[in-house]
């Protein structure tokens, strides 16, 4: 099936509206990906500081991420029946408190506890702002208020680089969460001028699907990110516990999974017998709706995979600054934010399909193109270069996707969407994030192992002496400091430094070659995308059957 859009705009489309409302709206976006995208620019201070490795920090993401996807069906359900404004309210008052929390944190466990609350918040702010926009524009200001809501994600992702790149190197990371502390007060006064709308008390939350989609969701993002801790197939000596030798990893994915179909056939029996589904079914009832979704998660765990790959190689491999970082990711950030905000203008000449499928083919060829020409120095031109093109690919491909998705949709089932979206990308970028930190760390140990094992200066006594079983990024210096603590010659030390950086730079070339293969198979989803161009959400006098045709 196609979607085909309204045609003739009321009289109600042709008013224009304030953009003010706008302002709230889009900044509420923009504190939620300042704050996740904050976290890999400030992965040196925080290694520091707290003592951990870096995947420490990627759990800090993964936990954010995984109570947003986890719990925004039910924060879409909460805005309908207490209506959007008044819950988004509340949840930028706990955003705000977790912030603070954030900023003060003396270890990573309590760091860990504040990006969960976030998550919380963040599970309620996705689907409320999409039922803002809803409520607050309509016709061509609709299409522009959702490309500004993409816009402002990228945007957020630019300015979180260059501000926490400048106070992590000049002042520490504490002060670039605590910029979000005020700019969430700002939001919550600016809140005020957004049309306010009634809640529906008849809407009821539907608690049994509310606990299989957590359940599936945390069970899913859990077993990724502990992959490399636990085994991917076979349990290491680190997993708390192994099922016949199983990791317990693999295990949680598959209950996940298991999870997450029976709440599907949980929904579908609610909605059979006329109770209100927790996510309804209506968002994802059509192939082209569900190649979205699936095109959606792609490009997402992309951008999360990337988005920490290169952090964690020019902080913790090069010893370089927050700064450094983000100026070396500064054309990517800029890329997605201007792609995201001028792909609308192609709508009237390509299609969704079109457009998808020259996205991915595009974040191939620059995945291809990084895993080639990447050196020890982010800042030359070929490698940002392939930056550069992945970014286009990527912004292009977020925008149109939630474009899709909204255009499918009526505005009573505004809500709805906006929770599709926040599960969808917060997922994949608990998914992406856990699988690029397990997939590189796992090729630096194999690759490292080899090497040592290889090398006939490094003799059994001196290996004896070194814990192999725990190998994770660190510079040269940090190896250095290690090895001075052994009984290691200079010509053992230098042997062990070329390892070491032959070995990490190998595991980043291999990481973004299978990125890259993702990023092609990823074609197939978006070959399904309808054939149709974006309009609106189909206002609420008009049955949202008629939208459809064969």
């Amino acid at each position: 099936m196609a979607i085909e859009t309204v045609s003739g705009p009321t009289a109600r489309d042709q008013e224009r509206a304030s953009w003010v409302p706008m302002i709230a709206i889009a900044l509420g976006q923009m504190i939620m990906s300042f704050n996740v995208a904050s976290l890999p620019v400030a992965m040196g201070g925080m290694v520091k500081s707290f003592a951990v490795p870096p995947t420490t920090v990627a759990t800090g993401i993964v936990a954010y991420s995984m109570l947003v996807a986890g719990f925004v069906m039910l924060g879409a359900k909460l805005c309908q029946r207490f209506g959007a404004l008044r819950v988004f309210r509340g949840a930028i008052v706990l955003f705000c408190l977790a912030q603070i929390l954030m900023t003060f944190s003396p270890s990573a466990t309590v760091m860990i506890i504040a990006q969960a609350l976030c998550g919380m918040a963040g599970a309620v702010i996705v689907p409320a702002l999409v039922a803002l926009i809803a409520e607050n524009y309509r016709g061509s200001q609709q299409a522009t208020a959702l490309g500004a809501l993409g816009s402002a994600r990228a945007g957020a992702g630019v300015l979180a680089f260059v501000i926490g790149g400048i106070l992590g190197t000049y002042i520490g990371w504490r002060p670039v969460f605590g910029i979000l502390i005020a700019v969430s007060a700002i939001v919550f006064l600016l809140s005020f001028r957004l049309k306010p709308d009634e809640g529906r008390p008849d809407v009821t939350i539907d608690g049994v699907g509310v606990l299989l989609a957590a359940s599936a969701i945390i069970c899913i993002s859990f077993g990724f990110n502990n992959l490399n801790g636990w085994g991917l197939a076979v349990a290491t000596a680190n997993a708390p516990f192994n099922v016949l030798g199983a990791s317990p990893a693999s295990i949680l994915i598959v209950i996940g999974i298991f999870l997450g179909q029976a709440f599907l056939w949980w929904t579908h029996k609610r909605e059979q017998v006329g109770k209100t589904p927790l996510l309804a079914l209506q968002v994802i009832d059509s192939p082209e709706e569900r190649a979205a979704v699936y095109a959606m998660f792609a490009v997402v765990a992309l951008e999360a995979a990337l988005n920490f790959s290169v952090p964690l190689y020019i902080q913790i491999v090069q010893g370089r600054s927050p700064i450094a970082t983000a100026i070396a990711m500064m054309p990517f950030n800029l890329t997605v934010f201007f792609a995201a905000m001028l792909i609308v203008r192609f709508y009237e000449k390509l299609t969704p399909r079109q457009i998808g499928r020259y996205g991915f083919a595009l974040c191939t060829v620059a995945l291809l193109w990084l895993a080639f020409v990447v050196r020890n120095d982010w800042s030359e031109f070929t490698v940002l270069l392939g930056l550069v093109l992945f970014g286009i690919g990527q912004g292009a491909l977020v925008t149109l996707l939630f474009n899709v998705l909204v255009t499918a949709s009526p505005k009573e089932i505004a809500g709805d969407v906006g929770s599709l979206r926040g599960t969808t990308n917060n997922l994949a970028a608990a998914v992406g994030t856990a699988v690029a930190g397990a997939l590189l760390v796992g090729l630096l140990s194999a690759i490292a192992l080899a090497g040592v094992t290889a090398s006939p200066k490094l003799t059994p006594e001196l290996q004896a002496q070194v814990d192999l079983d725990n190998i994770n990024f660190i510079s040269n210096e940090r190896l250095q400091a290690v090895l001075a603590n052994t009984g290691a010659s200079p010509a053992q030390v230098a042997e062990a430094v070329q390892i070491n950086s032959t070995a990490r730079l190998r595991a980043l070339k291999i990481g973004l070659l299978i990125m890259a293969g993702l990023a092609s198979l990823s074609i197939i989803p978006a070959g399904r995308l309808p054939n149709y161009r974006p309009g609106e959400i189909p206002s609420e006098e008009v049955d949202p059957s008629h939208l459809r045709r064969s």
